[in-house]
């Protein structure tokens, strides 16, 4: 399972499938990742610098953290996409998807060049891996850049 969460000023990556729990998160920022909690992640509870320590000291690489750099990114179910949007209310990425009954196939993954760098693109498909869970569906990535995160 791979999981979003946010704020203006970071995206917070996980990984379940990675996570070996160590409990480096929990001991690190107990207000922050409390696994009693739904969702067990509240970036609202600490100050982005410890969290960031904590993150980077996640033996397994199933938690990761980046900053936003003023780019939203937001699910556009209408148009089956998600996009992300500079501070000037531009798109400038967007992850394109195909729904049926029991999947939602990622066949496409685009970010500005002068954004690159920047994972704008990992939020971006994070976005849709988020709804195909609350949808209970399965990922068909066709993307390969989705494909290459799904398998991590």
């Amino acid at each position: 399972m791979h999981r979003l969460y946010e704020t203006d000023d970071i995206s917070v990556f996980w990984n379940s499938d990675k996570c070996r729990h160590a409990r480096k998160c929990v001991t690190g920022c107990p207000e922050v990742f409390d696994f009693k909690r739904k969702p067990w992640i509240d970036l609202s509870q600490d100050e982005t610098q410890r969290i960031w320590q904590t993150i980077k000291q996640c033996p397994s690489g199933a938690l990761d953290i980046i900053y936003n750099h003023e780019v939203m990114v937001k699910l556009d179910k209408d148009n089956n996409r998600s996009t992300a949007v500079d501070k000037e209310g531009q798109i400038i990425g967007e992850c394109d998807y195909q729904e049926n009954a029991d999947t939602i196939t990622i066949y496409h993954t685009e970010v500005k060049p002068e954004y690159g760098g920047n994972e704008i693109a990992k939020r971006l498909v994070y976005k849709v891996f988020e709804e195909a869970d609350r949808e209970c569906k399965k990922i068909v990535p066709t993307c390969s850049y989705a494909a290459k995160l799904l398998s991590n």
